[in-house]
């Protein structure tokens, strides 16, 4: 235990509690790390065996590699026997927090005349391809960290490398020295840096077993409540790391049930954007950008950084939106709320981990539907559709000026039932809390997606057969494959309090001048009932969102089948509709004309044969209902807080700072205010960041 007297401080701030563990923290403790356990979160010896002999097995590779180019390369026999190449892990398996089946996240160093561009990446890349063992392999050689993605004895790799500016790479090498980065483009230190944050993380941490399992539970947590993916916008594993490393330094005499309950604690009431840093951002040594909000306007338009910790300190966690804050602090709260609820035996530790039942919270869905010719184009053209993904987040968000907001799915699902090559992204829709619907107001993001779409089409690698569709699905005509069980489970009731939150803050619709009950799941209502609405009565519902269908169709595996997808219906079917119900056509683009399960079939087949110059609008007719908005406490720090009127400015001054509270979250979390941000090591301690419209011309997004 860490004493008071003589203590070591871990962080840029003094921590707030040096309270050890109680007689009931020591019992929670143990429930959490047998609940861990018995969750399976730990390899067996089997598996930690196999993953040191897949490692070894890659360090022989690359080090026969490297001694086959030196000698290509007219280097004297002394050279060759004396060249050598390094495989050092990073993530999970550095920080020794991997589980059953985790990938293993892998670095290449190797000398100065080996090239990443053409070396590794075709080279390497050729003797990979050529053995057995590996499959699936997917070079990636344009990312912003250019790896090499593949599969070895079954085990997942991902492969960086990087050309250190030395002849001879020595065993002993030192990576978290700052020499390794002399002499090196940005690629190679943003490779380097994965090494050297793990390590850092380390060291700066008061007990490294305590951390490893309080970021074990925080990252099970996280990805049963979907909210781990850096990809789609919102952390991975090294943000999730430097979060709890953070609570570690904060409360050095904690175990894991007291950090796993201060975690949640502590980012509940987190000021964002004030950032979160382990140590004091180092000095620009070598001339690589350092996350630096008062030089760089675009470092203020980041809603939650996470600043690493190893030189160039930079923030890990850009790609998160407003839509994936709101969505991690709503989580956040929820996990405080439980952990309150253990910590007075209310609750038990696996009702932390339920997962989250994402395609039950929402009314409407994007879908985003992608096919190649085969199963290697589709593992490319998915992880380029997948990359952009949090670009239609943000321009959803910028083209609705934040009123419409999105939850992404964190992961693809496939259809076992179809033979093509295919997979399916999801995003969730809600109007912003607070926003009441005006009559007739839409949500016009029909061009929003064409951007998108065109966006994904300007794909370098693009091959014949790779697609893209973009449709709008509500609740009731989710496609079976997305829920666990494979088919749709009966709804809960909801909590009397969730009824009365949602009453309280939703507007009440009507139709055809009934008011519906707001709480009514229009699941229920059967499909012939909604056939026989007149099209006056439809047309009254304001809707909410207007989307373009896919300019260019998927193939018909790929289409509406039993209600899969939301058809598209081209103007003969809408004039066949309302030429059935005894009504002159509308000018009105239809509402839904295929959700009923009788007329699935029929629509399905009138859409396969649309034109490709086709278009017709899905429209969103439910008002957007539920989930949390952002105020001043989520989005920035209070600026009654703020001891200079300059420190909403965007010109950072000397004077543009907030005063840091000591001992800002006493133990019985009274503390009305909440965390007030952590002291800028430069001297800006609190700020309050307004968003910058970006530099491309378009218009400001939030």
């Amino acid at each position: 235990m860490v004493s008071a007297e003589g203590l070591k401080q871990y962080g840029v701030t003094k921590p707030i509690s040096m309270a050890g563990p109680t007689v009931a923290d020591l019992k929670r403790t143990r429930d959490l790390e047998k609940f861990l356990v018995d969750s399976g979160l730990y390899e067996s010896d089997e598996e930690d065996a196999k993953r040191e002999e897949v490692l070894a097995r890659l360090r022989q590779l690359v080090k026969d590699w490297v001694k086959q180019l030196t000698r290509a390369r007219g280097y004297t026999d002394q050279m060759v026997e004396d060249s050598n190449a390094l495989i050092l892990t990073f993530g999970s398996c550095r920080l020794g927090v991997n589980g059953p089946g985790a990938d293993i996240d892998a670095l290449c160093v190797g000398p100065s005349y080996i090239s990443r561009e053409e070396d590794f990446f075709y080279i390497f890349h050729d003797i990979l391809a050529e053995m057995e063992e590996v499959t699936e392999l997917q070079p990636v050689p344009d990312a912003h960290v250019p790896v090499m993605k593949f599969k070895f004895d079954g085990i997942s790799i991902d492969l960086l490398y990087a050309s250190v500016s030395l002849l001879v790479v020595p065993d002993d090498l030192d990576i978290s020295h700052v020499s390794v980065l002399h002499n090196v483009d940005e690629a190679t230190v943003r490779s380097l840096n994965g090494c050297r944050v793990a390590d850092l993380i380390l060291k700066l941490v008061p007990n490294v077993e305590h951390f490893r399992t309080a970021l074990r539970c925080i990252k099970f947590w996280a990805k049963r409540r979907g909210v781990y993916s850096n990809v789609t916008g919102f952390l991975g594993g090294v943000n999730w790391a430097i979060l709890v490393a953070r609570v570690c330094q904060l409360y050095p005499n904690a175990i894991p049930s007291m950090l796993v309950s201060r975690f949640f604690r502590v980012y509940t009431q987190w000021r964002w954007p004030n950032p979160v840093m382990l140590c004091e951002i180092g000095e620009d040594e070598l001339g690589f950008p350092i996350w630096d909000p008062r030089r760089n306007p675009r470092d203020r338009t980041h809603h939650m950084p996470i600043i690493t910790p190893a030189y160039p300190c930079m923030n890990s966690s850009y790609n998160v939106s407003p839509s994936t804050l709101r969505v991690m602090m709503e989580q956040f709260q929820n996990g405080n709320k439980l952990c309150q609820d253990i910590e007075l035996n209310k609750a038990h530790w696996s009702s932390i981990f339920e997962p989250y039942l994402f395609f039950e919270s929402y009314k409407n869905y994007l879908q985003v539907d992608i096919v190649a010719a085969d199963v290697d184009d589709l593992r490319a053209w998915r992880g380029w559709v997948e990359s952009r993904l949090r670009q239609l987040t943000l321009m959803i968000e910028r083209d609705t000026l934040g009123k419409l907001q999105c939850h992404p799915y964190p992961h693809d699902l496939v259809d076992p039932s179809r033979q093509c090559a295919h997979c399916a992204f999801f995003m969730g829709l809600q109007r912003k809390q607070g926003e009441v619907a005006q009559e007739g107001q839409q949500f016009d993001i029909r061009a929003t997606v064409d951007e998108f779409r065109d966006s994904i089409n300007m794909y370098a690698y693009w091959k014949h057969g790779m697609d893209i569709c973009v449709s709008h699905v509500r609740r009731r005509q989710l496609p079976a494959f997305v829920f666990p069980e494979g088919y749709r489970r009966n709804r809960p009731s909801r909590p009397s309090s969730e009824q009365h939150l949602r009453r309280s803050s939703s507007p009440k619709d009507e139709v055809g001048g009934k008011r519906k009950n707001v709480d009514e799941d229009p699941d229920v209502k059967p499909a012939a009932k909604r056939l026989s609405s007149s099209p006056e009565r439809g047309i009254s519902v304001s809707p909410d969102v207007l989307v373009n269908n896919s300019v260019s169709p998927l193939p018909e595996s790929v289409g509406s089948v039993d209600g899969d997808m939301t058809p598209v219906a081209d103007e003969s079917a809408s004039h066949e509709l309302d030429s059935t119900s005894g009504n002159s056509a509308l000018n009105t683009p239809l509402y839904d004309v295929c959700t009923a399960e009788n007329s699935d079939r029929r629509c399905s087949s009138t859409s396969t044969s649309t034109s490709t110059s086709s278009m017709v609008s899905t429209l969103i007719s439910e008002n957007f209902q539920g989930g949390f908005g952002w105020g001043p406490d989520v989005s920035g720090a209070d600026r009654n807080s703020c001891s200079s009127e300059g420190s909403t400015d965007q010109r950072f001054t000397k004077s543009d700072s907030c005063e840091a509270v000591s001992g800002f979250l006493p133990e019985d979390g009274s503390e009305t205010n909440g965390i007030a941000g952590m002291v800028h090591p430069n001297g800006v301690g609190g700020m309050v960041l307004k968003p910058q419209s970006c530099n491309n011309g378009m218009k400001e997004q939030f």
